[in-house]
């Protein structure tokens, strides 16, 4: 009796159970109202590997659609030809992208549509589409494969380089200059001991006594210079009027010889123009003749006079 009665309540059960998975395959694989539908093409130039028929396609992460097919494009054997259907009350745009991403860490991969501008235009299909084509981007897996080929390309590039580098006629080179660097290093040494050191601080303090002395040297020069302007204008005050004297003498000259040929020859009256003239004449060259004796007297018992003697400033009567 208590047989009977185990048996049909696990019949129960598993009847039960049966229609629960029935219902829940339905549920899953339930038909859609293709009205509700759109369908759209997609072709990606990357590998689909973990995209599947009936993977979820995903609008900004909420799940719109389905995968319905996956084949090779016949136009193009290099692209995936996809085909989605996904709810028209989805906002697909012409600068809608499709992208594949992972689904966490099962392997399995779904399409995210992303972007649609609000106020971009929506996707039609043009001439000879079947379907709107959506674009797509690469995804991160292609990125990072993409970005791995340039690394290990300019890895492979540097290790060439390198070996290039460290080839046996470089390394002679480099050990010959490393040689000579430690040569100049050596002869440095010993050039920049402690005495040539010392030297060295030697002159530039000589230099630098030098450079003090000449500055202080330079008004001394610019008197001298300035003593110089003077006393040659002076000499030159001092020609003028010889020059002119002798102007005078020439003329004088002149007059008593036309005097002398025409019989009018008075020595009294002559005397009176030219003894004034002559005198005056005489007296500068006497002036001019002692400012030189006394200048190259000066300069003999005294040449740093010229430069280093100061002007002497006569006091006034009562100043001390």
């Amino acid at each position: 009796m208590n047989n009977k009665v185990n048996y049909t309540m696990v019949g129960i059960l598993v009847i039960i159970a049966m229609s629960l998975m029935m219902a829940f395959t339905y549920w899953l694989i339930k038909p859609e109202a293709s009205s509700d539908l759109k369908k759209y093409t997609i072709y990606f130039d990357e590998s689909v590997l973990g995209l599947n028929i009936d993977a979820p396609v995903k609008y900004r992460g909420i799940s719109v659609g389905k995968v319905k097919v996956l084949e090779i494009n016949a136009k193009n054997s290099e692209q995936v030809q996809v085909t989605i259907s996904v709810l028209k009350s989805t906002p697909i745009k012409t600068n809608t992208v499709a992208k594949l991403t992972a689904q966490g860490i099962t392997g399995l991969t779904y399409i995210n549509l992303s972007m649609g501008g609000h106020n971009a235009e929506v996707l039609e299909a043009k001439e000879n589409e079947i379907y709107p084509v959506i674009k797509t981007v690469p995804s991160f897996f292609e990125n990072f494969e993409k970005s791995l080929g340039d690394v290990s390309s300019q890895l492979s590039s540097t290790l060439g380089l390198t070996e290039e580098l460290l080839s046996a006629k470089n390394q002679k080179q480099m050990a010959l200059l490393l040689q000579h660097s430690a040569s100049v290093m050596h002869k440095m040494d010993i050039l920049l001991d402690d005495k040539t050191i010392q030297h060295f601080h030697s002159t530039t303090k000589n230099l630098d006594e030098f450079s003090y002395k000449l500055n202080k040297m330079m008004p001394d020069i610019d008197n001298f210079l300035q003593s110089s302007v003077k006393w040659e204008d002076e000499i030159a005050v001092s020609f003028a009027s010889i020059t002119t004297s002798y102007v005078g003498i020439t003329a004088s000259m002149d007059e008593i010889k036309r005097a002398i040929a025409s019989g009018e020859f008075n020595i009294q009256d002559m005397s009176a123009d030219i003894i004034p003239t002559m005198n005056n004449t005489f007296l500068q060259m006497q002036e001019l003749m002692i400012k030189f004796e006394g200048a190259l007297e000066q300069y003999d018992n005294s040449p740093s006079d010229i430069l280093y003697k100061k002007e002497t400033i006569k006091k006034a009567p009562g100043e001390k």
